[in-house]
């Protein structure tokens, strides 16, 4: 029997003085493929980042609890030993640090066995040879002068070698030609074990055409208004938003 992984309870969430999540419930099971969709500004990215520990977010009230333990008071880089991994909409640019050294220095922190240099380094190898990243990237500053889907492959390959037990992916989708999406979408998809588990957030049905979820939910105005199974998101690529904002009465 499979067991809960994050458990999500009535999350209220302010930016100063705006709020912006609004009573959010979600329970994702271990093994669990659950996707998060929603017009721009409704506030998917907000609780993706409230997740992760930003400062910027403010918990008014609620619980975030992963694998029972409480983690609003944990700080990111906790919550990412503890397994989680957040890959962001817009990647950043790290400046003067490779990306060689950043995927050796986190896998060995996140990592809960010894990894010596050459199992690295061949781990390092495989990974970007699947998602076809070249060699000469290793020595480059992490996402400094790289295009949108290269982006998205470097942070698919930080995604491959952590091995979360939770990944929050923020519009992995977004910005990438079919090959690009159809290659990390596979790559994504490879780590169901069916002990890891995935929260995609998008705006569309494609992503979800390669990585199948276990559930769908439609969010809208800081909360989560439908859920339901796959087609639920097929029913909203057919009929728009408008369609759901009308049915749940909720203005977005």
């Amino acid at each position: 029997m499979s067991k809960k992984l994050l458990d999500i309870k009535n999350l209220f969430v302010s930016i100063e003085d705006k709020q912006i999540l609004k009573g959010v419930n979600l329970c994702i099971q271990e093994g669990e493929v659950h996707a998060l969709m929603g017009r721009n500004g409704s506030g998917k990215s907000s609780l993706a980042f409230t997740l992760m520990g930003h400062p910027r977010y403010r918990v008014d009230s609620g619980e975030i609890r992963f694998e029972g333990e409480n983690v609003l008071e944990l700080a990111p880089e906790e919550r990412a030993k503890l397994g989680m991994f957040l890959g962001f909409q817009y990647p950043v640019a790290i400046p003067g640090v490779s990306l060689a050294n950043f995927l050796r220095t986190s896998a060995r922190t996140l990592s809960p066995e010894p990894i010596t240099a050459k199992e690295m380094r061949r781990s390092i190898e495989e990974e970007a040879k699947i998602l076809g990243i070249p060699s000469s990237f290793m020595t480059r500053s992490i996402n400094e002068g790289f295009s949108g889907g290269e982006k998205k492959k470097i942070e698919t390959l930080q995604l491959r070698m952590f091995k979360p037990k939770l990944a929050i992916l923020d519009e992995t989708d977004s910005g990438l030609d079919i090959d690009a999406l159809r290659t990390i979408a596979q790559s994504i998809d490879r780590l169901r074990d069916g002990r890891r588990s995935i929260l995609l957030i998008t705006h569309y049905q494609r992503l979800l055409n390669y990585i199948r979820p276990d559930f769908v939910h439609i969010f809208l105005n800081g909360q989560i208004v439908q859920s339901g199974k796959e087609d639920l998101a097929q029913d909203l690529e057919a009929k728009g938003y408008e369609w759901i904002e009308k049915a749940m009465g909720v203005a977005n």
